[in-house]
């Protein structure tokens, strides 16, 4: 049994490479689950937490998300082909700004049940049929995802992280449940969704175009959906076994931390997977108030460059959109945000 000093090196260098190689690191980028599983094994081995509960914590707590994703992708193979008449239907009857308004606001919402992958793949297919100058609908697709991403964290089912940190808490003294994420920062989240909704229907008339905007790069075929609901199982198994494997790294300096600078560190969730840094940040000995600063750093940063969060990256890649268009967009909006929110929290939350 390796020594505690060793134990927590191994660690740490165990998490520099997660939070460094994928942004680094191109291929490490393109296989991302496979990375990060390995990460996670080595991580386990290393802090010496194997355990029969872990292994059925890992191969079980995956399977809801991914079937999620593999039955609305599924569904969502079937509708697809009347989406750009029920898109019409609702600008008419609406009016283009109160049509993005309610589609942006339904899109991070829904992300909670329909997951952000799906919700962004809908995205991806609602601005390709939307006709609108490039520069706007950059504009949208951003803060989109920004509400995408907010609304996903609602329940275990919106994507990854939500599905960690509700397996991480699930034990006393939080108690983690199905709507443990609603009660807990619910009130933070659905009023930002709103603001993005609002944020994205300013202009919209005035950006409509006969130019041709972003377009998607294909639609899915059935083995893409499948594929892509298996890639997220491994990368919810690998994300639970790295989150126990750097549990004594979190607990150790972590949770010693002052709240307002857990909320700050966060920050580089702009670059890297926010899925991965809860894993490795959220552990039981934590308050509800430093859970609360954790999610909320994490949500809001995340959606600041294109790595931070899954709808940024599904997204940008079926758009098109460039890093450097993601980032001109988002960064002082995100800023913003971070911002208002540490504010509010400092002063609200107790």
């Amino acid at each position: 049994m390796m020594s505690d000093y060793l134990v927590l090196i191994g660690l740490a260098l165990v998490m520099g490479m997660t939070l460094v190689l994928p942004f680094s690191v191109k291929r490490v980028e393109e296989d991302l689950e496979a990375f990060l599983f390995v990460m996670g094994l080595s991580a386990v081995s290393i802090s010496g937490l194997w355990s029969m509960h872990l292994i059925g914590e890992a191969f079980r707590e995956p399977i809801p998300i991914t079937l999620t994703v593999a039955a609305v992708g599924l569904i969502f193979r079937k509708v697809r082909s009347h989406l750009s008449h029920w898109v019409h239907t609702l600008t008419k009857k609406l009016g283009v700004s109160a049509a993005i308004f309610v589609i942006v606001a339904a899109l991070g919402l829904g992300s909670s049940f329909l997951t952000a992958i799906v919700s962004a793949i809908i995205l991806a297919e609602v601005i390709s049929i939307l006709k609108f100058d490039r520069a706007y609908e950059i504009r949208l697709t951003v803060l989109a995802c920004y509400a995408i991403g907010l609304g996903a964290a609602l329940t275990p089912l919106g994507e990854p992280l939500s599905t960690i940190v509700v397996a991480k808490l699930k034990a006393p003294p939080h108690n983690a449940d199905f709507f443990y994420l609603l009660k807990e920062v619910g009130e933070w989240i659905i009023p930002g969704v709103l603001l993005c909704a609002a944020l994205a229907a300013r202009g919209a008339k005035a950006a409509f175009s006969d130019k041709r905007g972003l377009q998607e790069d294909a639609h899915d075929s059935l083995k893409v959906v499948l594929v892509r609901a298996g890639k997220v199982y491994i990368f919810v198994m690998a994300l639970i076994f790295l989150g126990a494997g750097l549990t004594p790294l979190a607990e150790r300096y972590m949770v010693s931390l002052p709240t307002w600078l857990l909320y700050w560190v966060n920050s580089v969730s702009a670059i890297l997977d926010n899925a991965t840094l809860a894993a490795a940040e959220i552990t039981p000995a934590m308050t509800d108030r430093q859970v609360t600063f954790v999610l909320m750093g994490l949500l809001i940063s995340g959606g600041m460059l294109i790595p931070g969060n899954i709808p940024n990256i599904i997204s940008s890649a079926k758009l098109g959109i460039k890093s450097k268009e993601w980032a001109k967009s988002a960064l002082p909006f995100g800023a913003a945000l971070m911002a208002a929110y540490f504010v509010l929290l400092m002063l609200l939350v107790k």
